[in-house]
């Protein structure tokens, strides 16, 4: 009886590479400066300091909402809920800006310009 002897056979390969690997990506980080509109139009933010500024007392998003459409200021683009999606963008200047931002919260649900 012969015994067969088996051999593997391997090659010499390189490592291909992990396509999974995560590669450093360069920064193209932008200044958050602000941009003029080319349409000329106000967005809801700059309206609502607007507003808010004319006021001079805190305001719910509501209401600034009916002021920038009674002053001509900005109208929303038919969103059901922009006094929602201007809270929210109120709230994420206050977050990101801190002292810098324009708007501070004056008492639950109401916003007030700066001084």
């Amino acid at each position: 009886m012969s015994a067969k002897k088996t051999t593997t056979k391997t090659a010499a390969k390189k490592p291909a590479a992990n396509p999974k690997a995560k590669v450093a990506k360069t920064s193209t980080k932008t200044t958050n400066a602000k941009k003029p509109k080319v349409d000329g139009k106000m967005s809801a933010l700059d309206a609502a300091a607007k507003v808010l500024a004319d006021a001079r007392e805190p305001m719910n998003t509501k209401a600034m909402i009916e002021a920038m459409a009674a002053k001509g200021l900005w109208t929303s683009p038919g969103g059901k809920t922009p006094h929602a999606t201007l809270y929210s963008a109120i709230a994420r200047e206050i977050n990101d800006k801190g002292n810098d931002a324009r708007f501070v919260k004056a008492e639950r649900g109401k916003f007030a310009a700066k001084k």
